[in-house]
């Protein structure tokens, strides 16, 4: 694959990871779309690689705030908002790691089917609009309680099917909890961390099973791509949420549905 097709997908690995229109499912088309061979696992390592970076950097003051927090309630200071959030993203990401590790061969073959993917960008991109347009969004972050995070941890198990989008199934399920945009978004994007990072392990344990030639410069290429990509998706997503609600990523994922539909079906 040459350096045009890895910048593309870095690109849209950056762009979609953290956006509620399921990254899964454009780097699972885009190659067979565009009749491109896969990329290997050393570029998804490199893909992952820089949108973790770009998360720990976008919110890098909330998480050093809640890793602080975390420490001083273990040495027996107080239990704050800010170290009950560390306690809920990593329960939140015990449910998703569980199941993704015990159906990994179903969710890389069953799942890769092009009519589910298509069925699940539409259905769940209107229960993402339902949820918006229903939600009570009066809770913020503050709010947020041990239950809130046990349920939306549970709904990322849904994100493993291509499709469903991991940011949109955690947006809607905040919404659903009646938070705002705002805040079911940072949360969503404060999941993504372990979730990601916990891929990318995975695939650096199969890569190093069967490693092959790997480019450096290719390598840097995709990686520097989906981290500026995906920190320019998070900004813009974060602040114009209020402004644009779920409803453009709805059109464009009910879009793509039916043009996954019309393209391999037709």
């Amino acid at each position: 694959m040459d350096y045009f097709h890895l910048f593309i997908l870095g690109l849209v690995q950056g762009l979609t990871e953290f956006l509620p229109i399921s990254s899964s499912a454009h780097l699972i088309l885009l190659p067979e779309i565009a009749g491109w061979q896969d990329q290997g696992l050393a570029y998804d390592i490199a893909a992952h690689t820089g949108s973790l970076i770009a998360v720990l950097v976008f919110f890098r003051k909330d998480l050093s705030r809640f890793t602080v927090a975390w420490i001083n309630s273990l040495q027996g200071g107080p239990v704050t908002q800010d170290a009950k959030l560390f306690w809920y993203i990593l329960l939140a990401t015990i449910p998703v790691a569980i199941v993704g590790m015990l159906f990994y061969d179903m969710v890389a073959t069953t799942f890769r089917n092009p009519l589910i993917i298509a069925s699940a960008s539409i259905i769940f991109g209107l229960l993402l609009w339902w949820t918006d347009v229903k939600g009570r969004s009066v809770r913020t972050v503050h709010g947020l309680q041990l239950k809130d995070a046990v349920i939306i941890g549970i709904t990322q198990i849904l994100a493993l099917v291509p499709g469903v989008s991991r940011s949109g199934i955690t947006m809607t399920a905040g919404l659903m909890l009646g938070f705002d945009r705002y805040t079911s978004a940072r949360f969503s994007f404060y999941l993504a961390i372990p979730v990601i990072l916990l891929a990318g392990c995975y695939e650096i344990y199969g890569y190093l099973e069967d490693v092959t030639h790997t480019d450096p410069m290719a390598f840097l290429l995709i990686a520097v791509t989906s981290g500026v990509s995906a920190w320019l998706a998070i900004k813009f997503f974060i602040t114009l949420i209020e402004r644009t609600g779920m409803l453009p990523y709805v059109i464009y994922r009910v879009l793509l549905g039916i043009f996954l539909i019309v393209f391999f079906y037709d």
